[in-house]
């Protein structure tokens, strides 16, 4: 299991799922992607987005702070969706990550809210962050 830990428990037989998601983003994603997340804009941090972790593709995922945020959209205010995504947001915690989640309302509408809770969380758990890349 460590060597696993060590690949934050990527799922090869996930990968090509992975990709058709990447090359599918909802609007809220590509939002948060484009804006936040991509590029290490967010306080240096590299982020991975729909990255296999386990027997889950989590929309985004930062593997130096363990974190995975996930956008919902409005399929997963269904009891059905809740409980599932209830038992993956548990066993993504048991594995050490922490889940954070955003409504695809919350990102399309109050993206500044969301950048502020993302930033926070960063700035809150990360160790020092990272060499910021150089411009070039």
């Amino acid at each position: 299991m460590s060597e696993n830990k060590d690949y934050h428990f990527y799922n090869k037989v996930l990968k090509p799922y992975a990709r058709e998601n990447r090359n599918a983003p909802t609007k809220a994603e590509n939002q948060l992607w484009y804006r936040l997340l991509a590029n290490q804009q967010m306080h240096g941090y590299k982020f991975l987005r729909q990255r296999s972790v386990d027997r889950y593709i989590a929309d985004f995922m930062c593997k130096e702070l363990w974190l995975i945020i996930e956008v919902d959209g409005g399929y997963h205010l269904t009891p059905e969706v809740q409980e599932k995504d209830r038992i993956r947001q548990q066993r993504l915690e048991e594995l050490g990550f922490t889940v954070l989640r955003f409504t695809n309302d919350e990102v399309l509408h109050d993206l500044n809210k969301v950048s502020k809770a993302i930033g926070k969380w960063v700035l809150e758990r990360g160790e020092s962050p990272p060499c910021p890349p150089s411009g070039g």
